[in-house]
């Protein structure tokens, strides 16, 4: 659609002869009609016009749905369900990864108190040198 309008806009330039397009040559003026043939035929062998259309219907189908559920009176959940749980199924996991790296923090600072206090004491004790244990 957008090769279609720019192609318009370009051919109307330069019919009525209006800014730097008048100069151009007609195969570039026409150029964009062309591009859009081509962007038409790609679409199509590609199989992204088909899946639009599908995309369309099933939202379609969705809308006809809720307002059937709606007007018999009818809490309407859609795929929001299946949204929902992989929400709760990320959430667990975070709060499962939250927690792991809660213990892995708590066991190095405890080794940090550790290897620092280990350290004090070793060289209070070299700083004694007639001291032995």
């Amino acid at each position: 659609m957008f090769f279609v309008v720019l192609g318009c806009l370009l051919l109307g330039m330069k019919y009525f002869e209006l800014g730097p397009v008048t100069a151009w040559p007609w195969w570039l003026v026409l150029a964009p009609f062309g591009l859009a043939v081509l962007w038409w035929w790609y679409a199509d062998a590609s199989g992204y016009t088909k899946r639009r259309e599908m995309d369309r219907m099933e939202d379609r189908k969705a809308e006809r749905r809720r307002t059937s559920m709606e007007r018999l009176g009818l809490k309407y959940r859609s795929a929001d369900k299946t949204d929902r749980r992989a929400q709760k199924a990320l959430e667990a996991r975070r709060r499962e990864i939250e927690k792991i790296e809660g213990k892995r923090t708590a066991k190095r600072m405890k080794d940090r108190d550790s290897i620092l206090g280990s350290r004090f004491d070793s060289q209070q004790d070299a700083s004694r040198p007639g001291k032995t244990d």
